[in-house]
């Protein structure tokens, strides 16, 4: 299913709208899949060592709420990228400082490898992924994937916050993936594949979680600044990353299995032709 955005508009009063007032439709089954995303959580600290792999989105942010609401042994993770938004980065001190009083579920901050992150934008510009897919994954595979291994190093499982409502290529996702066990050793759990993007703002608005202010400006999927754009009504809810690529190649690599994690140096030797931004490209 490609979901696109429900909007519920508020009166032309001059006054710009919050996520909450615009989104905030819960489900018939909203209490079902509040119980349904305990019962995952708690199945996964129980099999731990586990940890949530956090964007700071929306998703996520109802998901470091539950883990402390059960007080669930199970650690939060952030890939800071080094080209997030300001609004992030707020966020992330604001979440950083609410871990540290929670010993159960401590939250460590990945960077990408600093000469890594030079090494390619020298070579290959700032603007890279706009060039082509090949440059933009390369710089993912720098900026995320290469990251991510390191914070899951250890691990038995790992949580996230996809939906089956996000997009296509998420339609099937499993509550609990167990495709990687035998690879990888990791089980990757998702507690809210059934939430509607309704359940996920009502909750917000119930329990009062802080969430990102980019959300009130319409963008429902955020992620760095240079490849997130707002999205306009009926747009689906990844329309604003990665625009200018095809609907098939918007996933960074974090969530796909095969070839995700391609070297950045493999993936950049290969180059192809990308049509550039047309529209609402981020200016430096």
């Amino acid at each position: 299913m490609n979901a696109t955005v429900a909007l519920n508009l508020p009166p032309a009063s001059g006054a710009p709208a919050s996520a909450i007032a615009l989104y905030n439709r819960p489900s018939a089954d909203h209490a079902a899949h509040v119980q349904q995303a305990q019962d995952l959580l708690r199945q996964a600290a129980a099999c731990g060592p586990v940890a949530q792999a956090s964007s700071l989105g929306a998703e996520d942010m109802v998901i470091t709420h539950l883990i402390n609401q059960l007080q669930l042994r199970i650690s939060i993770f952030v890939l800071e990228t080094g080209a997030l938004h300001a609004q992030t980065l707020a966020l992330l001190q604001q979440v950083q400082a609410q871990q540290a009083t929670r010993a159960h579920a401590p939250l460590t901050v990945y960077h990408p490898d600093a000469q890594a992150v030079a090494q390619f934008v020298a070579r290959e510009g700032q603007d890279a992924m706009y060039r082509s897919l090949a440059l933009r994954k390369a710089c993912c595979a720098i900026r995320k994937l290469e990251p991510l291994g390191r914070a899951l190093a250890g691990q038995r499982g790992w949580i996230s916050g996809l939906r089956r409502e996000q997009s296509d290529a998420r339609a099937d996702v499993p509550l609990a993936d167990d495709s990687e066990v035998a690879s990888k050793g990791l089980t990757k759990y998702n507690p809210l594949a059934n939430w509607t993007w309704g359940d996920v703002w009502h909750y917000i608005h119930i329990h009062q979680v802080p969430y990102n202010p980019l959300h009130d400006q319409f963008m429902p999927s955020i992620g760095c600044a240079p490849c997130t754009r707002a999205i306009t009504l009926g747009e689906d809810f990844r329309s604003g990353r990665w625009w200018w690529e095809s609907e098939s190649a918007r996933e960074c690599g974090l969530h796909v299995k095969q070839r995700a994690a391609d070297s950045a140096s493999a993936a950049a030797a290969a180059p192809q032709s990308s049509p550039a931004p047309t529209q609402n490209q981020p200016k430096r």
